[in-house]
This record gives structure tokens, sequence and C-alpha cells, in this order.
């Protein structure tokens, strides 16, 4: 690596993860998804998790060549039937409290001209035998986090102009490193002024208690109907042993669930969106009372069809963000094929499940009580960028009037 002090930026980078990601206390366990060319990532995060006091360290491996040979030769039999044994170890992770990290490295391509069919049906059977997981982690039972790395076809990816594999590379980290604030003196304590002031945001947002957002920009004219007792989350979340933690590394949105059967008009995507190895492009969706009526895209159409097929939740939207141009990502100018970052440059929505935190008691709604309030389930839940700096929001109260959120990309 020709970044200076590398091996000592990683090390701040583990600690951020296991300090302020999830938050890594005395007795935990700790679940880390990592790519196994990120293996020096993954001991630093390991040593740092001991060190805080966690009782272990689980490491679950993965590897884009594998994966890609899996979904090419295994049957569809094969990639759908999901071993017992997977199952019960993800209950017994839930039953531990325990907290996941994903590092995500890996290739927006991986699964590019293989069968997409085979590829959505793995998919689709993963939702449905994880869904206790997903349904911990979307009530925020336990702390989670996403954060990322640079994987080699990935840096190719972003960085395709430059000459050499390790100076993509090192462009990609020093992107990493400067979107998670690595390289401020104190990067926990800059997380924490995020956390406030994202958090700040969202209380104002959650005073009006909106029944709808309108989104207007070249293309797109949408109303997003909000359930009564919404709530906007910022940065940082509580877990059920009260715990803070942050879900995403980097972070600069404001998010919550909209009604999932009061979304009207037509949304265009700004951004590519990398889903299921492949990178899906120029997308155009139409709604009606809150479901998908009509899809299409410039690249990677039958990905995205497939995809609102999933199950009954997955034409329905789960999550609404506000991002500002102004954010950091944005003004890099970057675009990253990893929603993780692009969903950071740019206002988003969600097609799938929402999150049950997003409405006043939602934690403890069973998932009858959730779909009757407004909150989308299913067992997907893939975001898509739609923001520019030419997108007016307004915020619609019940009686009809409206106050501007967002005026060309901006707060108002």
């Amino acid at each position: 690596m020709a970044i200076a002090n590398f091996d000592e930026l990683l090390k701040k980078y583990a600690a951020l993860i296991v300090s302020t990601g999830v938050n890594v206390q005395s007795g935990h366990t700790v679940v880390l998804n990592i790519d196994v060319d990120q293996a020096p990532l993954a001991r630093l995060i390991t040593e740092a998790a001991y060190q805080k006091g966690a009782k272990e360290v689980i490491v679950k491996w993965s590897d884009d060549s594998i994966d890609r040979s899996t979904f090419k030769y295994a049957s569809e039999e094969v990639l759908t039937n999901i071993p017992q044994y997977k199952i019960d170890e993800s209950l017994d992770h839930i039953e531990k409290g325990a907290s996941r990290i994903s590092v995500r490295s890996s290739d927006p391509d991986s699964l590019q001209g293989l069968d997409s069919s085979k590829i959505a049906a793995a998919q689709a059977a993963s939702g449905r035998a994880f869904s206790a997981m997903r349904r911990a982690t979307q009530s925020n039972k336990v702390s989670w986090l996403v954060a990322a790395a640079s994987g080699e076809k990935w840096a190719a990816k972003v960085f395709p102009d430059l000459e050499t594999k390790e100076e993509q590379q090192d462009a990609l980290w020093d992107a990493i490193f400067k979107a998670v604030n690595i390289y401020d003196e104190d990067p926990i304590k800059t997380w924490e002024n995020k956390d406030t002031t994202l958090d700040s945001k969202a209380e104002e947002l959650n005073k009006e208690q909106f029944t709808a957002v309108h989104f207007t920009a070249p293309g797109t004219d949408l109303t997003v109907g909000l359930p009564k007792g919404h709530r906007w989350e910022g940065a940082g979340s509580n877990n059920s042993r009260g715990e803070r933690f942050m879900a995403n590394m980097p972070t600069e949105e404001v998010f919550t669930a909209p009604d999932a059967n009061h979304v009207d008009g037509v949304v265009v995507s700004t951004k590519p969106l990398s889903y299921a190895g492949n990178i899906i492009e120029g997308m155009q969706f139409h709604f009606k009372d809150g479901k998908v009526e009509k899809v299409t895209a410039e690249k990677g159409e039958d990905v995205i069809k497939k995809l609102i097929e999933t199950d009954e939740g997955s034409a329905r939207l789960g999550e609404v963000a506000l991002v500002p141009d102004a954010s950091p990502i944005s003004q890099s100018g970057l675009t990253f094929f990893n929603t993780l970052f692009d969903e950071n440059a740019s206002n988003h929505l969600a097609l799938g499940s929402a999150y049950a935190f997003n409405l006043i008691g939602g934690t403890e709604m069973s998932e009858e009580e959730l779909k009757a309030a407004g909150l989308n389930r299913s067992d997907v839940h893939v975001d898509f960028m739609f923001g520019s700096d030419q997108m007016d929001v307004d915020g619609i109260r019940e009686d009809g009037s409206r106050v501007p959120i967002f005026r060309k990309g901006a707060w108002v």
C-alpha cells in the first residue's frame, strides 16, 4: 500500500467499527462476515473486539469466485435448500444477542451473466430461511453494522482510469477512510457529533408528523405516504439492551418507514444499483396505491423485475431516506457501485421490508400488527437512489398544507 501509515489507519478503522459501530461490551458475542481478501482487517477487528471484552468472535468468510462458481454450477434445488443447521446457528446468534458486523468489498459484477432466475430463487429462499434474523436486526434487537473494505475488482470498477491495481485499491481505501472520518484525529468523537447532528434533523421531522412527503425532480413526481406514529431516525440506534450502535458506516441520512399502501407517482433512479451481483441502471418505477405497477431499466431490467416479484411486499416500499446533495460522498463525485456509499450521496427508497423501529412501539409489535399499521413486510430490503441537486421535497401536513424540506437537493 502506498498510503502513508496504512497499517495504523486500518487499526483505527477496526477500532471504530468495534467501539462505535457495534459498541462491543464485556461478554458480547460478535459475528463478523467478511471476504477472505480482507483477512488483515478481520484480524484487527477480532483483536479489537476481544480487547473490548467480547466473549467470542465468530468469523464467517465469503469469496466472490467461490460464490460465482456455486451459482453457476449448483442446481436450483441445492441453492434453495437451506440446511437446518445454518438456520439453527442464526437462531443461536439471536438468542445470544450477538452483534453482527458485515464488511463489504465484493465485485459489483460478480454474478454478471449468470441465470438471474436461479439467483433470485436462491436469494428468496435465503430470505425466508433467515427471516428471524432479519426481524431481529430490523427491530434493533441486536447491534448490527455494515461497513466496507477496498476489494480489487470493486476498486477497478470505481477507478477504471488508474493504471495499476495497487493505485486503484489505494484510491478506494482513501475514499473509504475519508467517508468514515478515519483521517480525523479522533474518529470516535467525530461520529458522536455526527450522531447528534443527524438526530436533531430527525427530531425536527418527527415533531411535524407529516402525512406524506412529495418529491419532485426531472422525471420524478412521487408522493410517499407516512403512517401515523412514524419515527425518523438518524445515524445511531439503541439495541434491546440500551446500547448505542451505528448500522451503517458511512452514513449521512435520516430515514423513516413509508405507508406501504399510499405511494403514488413515478420515480427515476439517479445512480446505478448493485444488486445480486449485477449492476442495474436507468430504473423507472410507477407506483399506484403503494405498489409498483411498472418498472423499466436501461440495464439489468430482468434482475429488477425478478426482485419485485420475490414476495407480496417486494413491490412496495419499506424505507424513505433524505440525504442532502452536499453530503461529502456526493461531493466526492464518485459513483461507488455499492449501496452503502451511493445511498449516502442521494435521497433513496427501499423496496421491501420496513424497519419496525421506525414506528412508535413497532419493535414490540407482531408482523401482522406492523402490516396493519402500514409498515411493509417482505423477505427483501433493497435501496435505490433517486436524489439529485435538482430535487425538491415537501412535507404534507394533515390539513393539506405544505412545508419545504429540500430545495435543489439541500435542507431548507
